[in-house]
């Protein structure tokens, strides 16, 4: 992650985006024809990306440069569509176009509304957690304690899901599609960046997992972004072997740094009878019962 207002005045996140956006369109494909002879970029160069959007190529390069913060919505428009971006990439642009002002203080700690944490815990029969700022999980009820890690028995710095998918071993043994999941993950933090370019817990995040994973440097380095809402993924659990699940991320009221991430399987499928199946051999404790009730004796919490 870099700052937005590092030496030289510039913008070195609209710069990078910018870079990997035109480096990824060829001029056949933006019905240029390429100029003779050998490019050194690959894509687009800045006086094509400049024609393109109907600018001058001073004027775009100033932008690249993150040196013309007054840029108008028009603009903006008109490189979206040269660049080819779609909806989350284009608000993306906006935010990076248009850096906050807002202070460089902590950012405050997020809580869980207990209305809202005891929505989670009636969801006793589906995986489902409560994620905020830079992907941190603030809660999680007992079947995607099982089905992931224990995140609430981790020191809270650890309670991250890009720290769990790049540092713990057995998500890459857990998820099937484990490099789709990590790059949606990286460019989801990318987006977050770009809201948030001064807050510090995520630069000592995105450095941590740049050291320490090479997977984590090469995609964070390509720039990409990416709104969680739906979707599926496929898992391999060690106590019930493969399953598939739907997700929905939710945004609660009241916080929409907050989200409700709730995982479903088909009604009647193999993955429904394997969740069944993990609930009820990773039951929780029960409170005390009484006289004449059973106990449940299997538990993995």
């Amino acid at each position: 992650m870099s700052d937005h207002s590092s030496a030289g005045g510039g913008n070195p996140e609209l710069r990078d985006f910018l870079r990997s956006r035109r480096a990824r369109i060829t001029p056949a494909e933006a019905g240029l024809t390429p100029h003779p002879g050998s490019r050194r970029v690959p894509g687009l160069r800045r006086e094509e990306v400049a024609q393109l959007a109907g600018m001058s190529v001073d004027y775009y390069v100033r932008l690249e440069r993150g040196r013309n913060l007054n840029v108008s919505e028009s603009v903006l428009d008109a490189l979206a569509r040269a660049l080819r971006l779609d909806e989350t990439e284009r608000s993306h642009l906006f935010t990076l176009a248009r850096p906050s002002r807002a202070q460089r203080r902590p950012m405050p700690p997020q809580r869980v509304r207990p209305g809202l944490h005891r929505v989670l815990e009636t969801l006793a029969d589906t995986p489902a957690m409560i994620t905020g700022h830079r992907m941190d999980v603030l809660a999680s009820n007992h079947l995607a304690r099982v089905l992931y890690t224990d995140f609430e028995a981790l020191p809270p710095r650890e309670r991250n899901m890009a720290r769990y998918l790049f540092l713990d071993e057995s998500a890459r043994d857990l998820y099937v599609d484990w490099d789709e999941a990590a790059r949606g993950t990286v460019a989801a933090l990318h987006l977050y960046a770009g809201r948030h370019p001064h807050d510090p817990r995520l630069a000592e995040l995105v450095g941590e997992l740049s050291v320490r994973d090479r997977d984590f440097r090469r995609w964070w380095a390509a720039h990409d972004v990416l709104r969680h809402g739906h979707g599926s993924k496929r898992y391999r659990h060690p106590l019930v072997g493969e399953l598939t699940l739907a997700y929905e991320a939710l945004t609660p009221s009241g916080d929409d740094e907050q989200i409700l991430g709730v995982y479903t399987a088909e009604a009647g499928s193999a993955s429904e009878q394997a969740l069944r199946l993990l609930a009820s051999w990773t039951s929780e404790p029960a409170a005390p019962a009484r006289p004449g009730t059973a106990q449940p004796t299997n538990r993995l919490d």
